[in-house]
């Protein structure tokens, strides 16, 4: 019986170790796959970002090169970390399924945060705040800079027809009559006829409009209608690279890199004789 009994537990042991055995080598690959998603980027030297050309966000200049708001985002991060940087042009419909493929690194494109890409990608700290604003006629809206200026039934706001800026403007200006054309240039052209008070649309249309005819428009309000959250965005389970990016962008806002870049962009047309016609 005694020896019947070591023979067993010897045979039990055995057992274990080969399931022990077999059990490490079921999570090696996925120990592989659990390699900090930093360290990918630290050993290549080189930040991969997926972006796609939307102006001012990112475009070519005459030279064919890429300029603009995301470029300059992402080439400030690289450089602070000590890297090179890669864009890889997207199409819009088909950058997170790049991402997910590991086509770049991260996405840095003024993607919105939704609860619909959150169940496929993690975002960061949101860097910029894009959103809705309004421009209006220096005349008939002289001296207009509330938001209770323009919410009167005797006030028209031109708003292109189907588009997100109509709910705005019925929400923040009930009483006003909303005038909705088939575009933007429309609903900016009958404000600059004089015909309305007021054109809402997505930053930064108004505020360049307001640039290019400053004779005609001004920005009534310091703070836009309703603000957007851009964030970055990575793969799900990568949290290593989304707290360093948060931190890096929480730096840059802090010195005030971030809402300075942002403002030449979306605010000025200082950049405008940089970029190839046809964008």
């Amino acid at each position: 019986m005694y020896h019947l009994g070591r023979k067993l537990l010897s045979a039990k042991r055995f057992k274990g170790a080969i399931t022990a055995l077999l059990g490490l080598a079921i999570a090696l690959p996925s120990l592989a796959a659990d390699t900090p998603s930093l360290d990918k980027i630290n050993d290549r030297g080189t930040l991969r970002v997926g972006m796609s050309t939307f102006v001012p966000w990112a475009m070519r200049n005459t030279q064919g090169e890429l300029i603009g708001f995301e470029i300059d985002v992402a080439k400030r991060l690289a450089a602070d970390s000590g890297w090179k940087v890669e864009f890889v042009p997207t199409a819009w419909d088909g950058i997170i399924p790049a991402l997910l493929a590991q086509k770049f690194d991260v996405i840095i494109g003024g993607m919105s945060v939704t609860p619909e890409r959150s169940k496929s990608v993690l975002f960061t700290t949101p860097y910029s705040h894009s959103g809705v604003q309004v421009a209006a006629n220096r005349e008939l809206a002289d001296g207009f800079s509330e938001f209770s200026d323009f919410n009167s039934r005797r006030v028209k706001i031109a708003a292109r027809r189907g588009a997100f800026t109509v709910q705005v403007a019925r929400e923040t200006f009930p009483k006003a009559k909303i005038l909705q054309f088939d575009d933007d240039a429309q609903a900016f052209q009958e404000v600059i006829n004089g015909n309305a008070h007021a054109v809402i649309a997505s930053s930064p249309k108004p505020e360049h409009e307001a640039v290019k005819n400053s004779d005609k428009l001004f920005i009534p309000f310091t703070e836009r209608l309703s603000k957007g959250n851009e964030a970055f965005a990575v793969r799900l389970g990568e949290s290593d690279k989304q707290a360093f990016f948060d931190n890096w962008i929480q730096a840059r806002t802090d010195d005030g890199w971030l809402s300075e870049r942002y403002e030449y962009w979306f605010s000025t047309l200082d950049w405008q004789s940089q970029v190839a016609t046809g964008q």
